[in-house]
C-alpha cells in the first residue's frame, strides 16, 4: 500500500519511503500511467495551466514559479496556450478537464460565461491569475491592473509630466491599466493628448512603428505610456532613431519590469510585476486545497507591482 501511495500520491507518504520506492521503480524501469489511473480515481496528478502566450516573456516566469512550487509533490504541470483567443481557451479548458486534473490555473478573469460555467462546475481547485479586477470563480492570485496604471500615472504626475500619450496592443489587462492611468489623469484635470492602439500582438517592432506615428501627430508629448515593456522598448528605439532624448524630451514608460529593460541604452520607467510570485502562490493554493474533504472558501491573494522610474529625474 505504501508503494502504491508513493507512486500515485507521494505527498501522503514520508520522504524516506518515497525515495525508497522511487529507487526500486527506477531499478525495475517502471513508468506509471497517471491518465489511466485517473479513469478509476477522482483525479490525475496533472495541474492544467492555461496562459495566453509563450512569446511574451512574462508567462515563462509565471510557469517557472508554478513548477518550482510543485517540485517534489508528484504533481505535474501540463500547459495550454490560447493566443488570446477565447474560443481556443474554451476548447483547451474543456479538453484538460476531460483528463481529470487535480486543479487548473487559468490566466485572467474575463472569460466568456460559457467558459466560466466550465470552471464553476469542474469540482476541482481553480486559481485564476494575473488580475484582481473582476469576479473569480474560485481562488485568485494577481494584481489590480487598474491600480497599477493609476499608481504609475500618479508617480509621473508628481514628477511634473503633463502631456501624455498612450501606445498599446489589445489586451484586457492592459486596457484595465489604461483605465487606471486615465482615471488618475482625470483627477488632475488632464486626459491623454493622443492614443495609438491596435489589434495586433504586442512587439518591439509594433511599438516602434506606433511611436513614430504618435510623435509625428503629437510632437509636444512629454511622456508615452505603453501597454508593456516590449512595446515601450520599441518606442525607445523610435525615439533614439530620431535623436529624441529619453527621458529628458520624452519619458518612455512600460509595464512588467522584464530583465532586458536594464540593458537598454536609455533606461525607461516600468512597473515590475511579481510574475514568479504569482506562479508560486497559485500552485501553493492548488496543493493546499487538494487534501480538503470539503471545498474550502475561495481565497484571493493580492500582490503589488513595484514602480521603477528608471532614469526619470524631472520634477517641476
Amino acid at each position: 500500500m505504501t508503494a502504491s501511495r508513493s507512486l500515485r500520491s507521494p505527498q501522503g507518504v514520508s520522504k524516506q519511503s518515497y525515495e525508497c520506492v522511487q529507487k526500486a521503480a527506477r531499478a525495475l524501469g517502471y513508468v506509471g500511467n497517471p491518465l489511466a489511473t485517473s479513469l478509476s480515481n477522482r483525479a490525475s496528478d496533472l495541474i492544467g495551466v492555461i496562459v495566453p502566450s509563450m512569446t511574451n516573456a512574462v508567462f515563462p516566469e509565471v510557469l517557472s514559479g508554478i513548477a518550482e512550487e510543485i517540485e517534489g509533490t508528484g504533481l505535474q504541470p501540463v500547459f495550454g496556450v490560447t493566443e488570446y483567443d477565447p474560443e481556443r481557451e474554451y476548447r483547451i479548458i474543456r479538453q484538460m478537464l476531460s483528463w481529470r486534473p487535480a486543479g487548473l490555473i487559468v490566466t485572467g478573469l474575463d472569460q466568456p460565461e460559457e467558459t466560466r460555467a466550465l470552471l464553476r462546475d469542474a469540482d476541482i481547485p481553480i486559481v485564476q491569475i494575473m488580475d484582481l479586477d473582476g469576479d473569480p470563480v474560485d481562488c485568485c492570485v494577481g494584481i489590480s491592473n487598474f491600480d497599477a496604471g493609476k499608481t504609475m500615472a500618479e508617480a509621473l504626475l508628481e514628477r511634473g509630466f503633463r502631456a501624455f500619450g498612450y501606445v498599446g496592443a489589445v489586451d484586457v489587462r492592459a486596457r484595465k491599466r489604461l483605465d487606471g492611468f486615465r482615471y488618475a489623469l482625470a483627477e488632475h484635470g488632464l486626459e491623454f493628448v493622443s492614443e495609438k492602439t491596435t489589434d495586433a500582438a504586442s512587439s518591439m517592432v509594433l511599438g516602434r512603428r506606433l511611436t513614430e506615428e504618435i510623435l509625428l501627430e503629437s510632437p509636444t508629448l512629454d511622456c508615452l505610456y505603453f501597454s508593456n515593456d516590449d512595446m515601450a522598448a520599441g518606442g525607445g528605439f523610435a525615439c533614439m532613431a530620431q535623436g529624441i532624448s529619453i527621458p529628458d524630451a520624452v519619458a518612455i514608460v512600460g509595464f512588467n519590469g522584464l530583465e532586458f529593460v536594464q540593458a537598454l541604452p536609455c533606461r525607461m520607467a516600468t512597473s515590475v510585476s511579481p510574475r514568479r510570485g504569482i506562479g508560486n502562490r497559485a500552485a501553493a493554493l492548488i496543493i493546499a486545497r487538494l487534501g480538503e474533504k470539503e471545498r474550502p472558501p475561495a481565497e484571493t491573494t493580492r500582490l503589488t507591482p513595484r514602480i521603477d522610474l528608471g532614469a526619470i529625474l524631472r520634477k517641476e
